[in-house]
């Protein structure tokens, strides 16, 4: 059997019948029993999502990434029964067509009696592809009782699985369907540790679909660091790195952090539309997913030549992250990785809230920010251990002297046996310098040098005799 690093082997996006790839029948079963096995060492009777990620994770359903952010969608999964998924509209229709896992079971609860037994699954005696719909968001008018609506459909399989007693878990939830759930004398509760648990150790395929995701970011960093030089603006740089990522396949392009000159300190988390000078320092964020799983992948980069103090931030953020790569192994903790980091105040923050996310690690994985988080305002108070099969990502920054550069970096790595895989591939060990190279009459012209060109003479200097 293949280990747990074998799943790192990047072998194509489509599948063959001449190479043993990506199995995605193991992919669904192995995610879903994590799950149940979470449900079941738990105190809830039943787990109800409405986050995308997790209904992905528990159904293998997907109707498009339009609908992240609707909530408009619902699935249950019991401790009697195997998921159902309530669905937008012609969306169950087509999942009673091509998602043939919904109409099957392992729970005798669940099964049709008189169906013949296959093994461990049978044919279900209600299909789990059901049309349904949530509250859009409060677009419904309340005098449609939506919320009532919903909440009738999770009594009614509560009452047939016998758990309607028992505490139903949920991962996010609209305030007038939680009221109307409890009006119908269902105790709901957090279950969003549930469903995070479970996702917090990757199967195989999906270190593999992580691998693949990353792979693409690679190639699109190839273009980017083509692509910039003096006079493209950071809007630019973001249409270019989705359309290389949607060409590759892509299923979505959550984002691309573009940030350039005087915007990288303090940090904006957003790109603009500034055109990028010679010599600015520039740092890269992509985020996109392959058949839903997600990158967190920065770089950063010097446009035409770099100052000194651009170089030393640079460094700066490297050691930090070499220093904590080399501590990811099994059995170590979030608290051992951010001990090596700075503290706010060593970087000009006041706090550890006020630095939040610049030096941080988050597990990736259907959604980014899983667990485990690294971050000095959590984890030396509560530290997570860290166990083979977790991938996350690492990010460090460190502002420039200049008080105008800073310098970003962040890698995925995939923890091992015995340490870690790095599966973020773009060379960062250095600083690169992107841009074409300018040739003086001496020869070729610095790339490590300052942007005010008299900044670089003698003269300007103030040493020339």
């Amino acid at each position: 059997m293949p280990g747990i690093l074998d799943s790192t082997a990047t072998r194509g996006v489509m599948g063959v019948d001449w190479e043993q790839r990506l199995d995605f029948d193991r992919l669904r079963t192995q995610r879903l029993a994590r799950l149940k096995a979470e449900l079941q060492g738990s105190e809830v009777g039943a787990l109800l999502a409405f986050d995308f990620a997790n209904i992905r994770y528990m159904t293998a359903t997907h109707i498009g990434t339009w609908a992240i952010d609707k909530m408009i969608r619902f699935s249950l999964l019991t401790r009697n029964s195997d998921p159902i998924s309530w669905d937008f509209g012609s969306a169950a229709k087509h999942h009673k067509l091509f998602n043939p896992w919904l109409d099957q079971t392992t729970a005798e609860a669940d099964a049709d009696p008189h169906a013949p037994h296959h093994g461990a699954t049978r044919p279900r005696a209600e299909s789990g592809a059901r049309a349904g719909i949530s509250l859009l968001r409060g677009a419904f008018s309340p005098d449609a009782a939506m919320a009532e609506k919903v909440a009738e459909k999770i009594k009614r399989e509560l009452e047939k699985f016998g758990l309607l007693n028992e505490p139903l878990g949920v991962d996010v939830i609209e305030l007038p369907i939680l009221f109307a759930l409890q009006k119908a004398g269902i105790t709901v509760v957090d279950g969003q540790q549930i469903f995070l648990e479970a996702r917090r150790i990757k199967t195989s395929d999906e270190i593999t679909l992580l691998t693949q995701a990353a792979s693409m970011v690679d190639a699109a960093y190839e273009d980017l660091y083509s692509f910039l030089r003096p006079g493209v603006r950071e809007n630019e740089c973001v249409g270019l790195v989705s359309k290389a990522l949607y060409d590759l396949g892509s299923e979505y392009v959550e984002g691309v952090n573009a940030i350039s000159g005087e915007r990288c300190s303090p940090h904006p988390h957003v790109f603009s539309d500034r055109l990028i000078r010679p010599g600015d320092p520039a740092f890269f964020d992509i985020l996109h997913s392959f058949n839903g799983y997600r990158t967190c992948y920065y770089r950063t980069f010097a446009v035409g030549s770099a100052s000194m103090a651009q170089r030393d931030a640079y460094k700066r953020a490297r050691e930090y992250m070499d220093h904590a790569i080399a501590l990811v192994r099994p059995g170590a903790t979030t608290a051992d990785i951010v001990s090596v980091w700075p503290k706010a105040q060593e970087f000009g923050f006041p706090d550890e809230e006020a630095a939040f996310a610049l030096q941080y690690g988050h597990g990736v994985g259907l959604s980014i920010w899983e667990k485990p988080i690294f971050s000095r305002l959590v984890s030396l108070d509560y530290p997570e251990i860290l166990e083979e099969g977790m991938v996350f990502a690492l990010e460090t920054y460190w502002p420039a002297a200049d008080g105008i550069g800073a310098a970003r970096i962040e890698e995925e790595v995939v923890v091992t046996a015995d340490g870690c895989e790095v599966i973020t591939k773009f060379p960062a060990e250095d600083l690169l310098v992107a841009g074409k190279r300018y040739f003086t009459v001496d020869g070729p012209l610095s790339t490590l040098r300052d942007s005010q060109s008299h900044l670089n003479t003698a003269a300007g200097q103030g040493t020339n005799a």
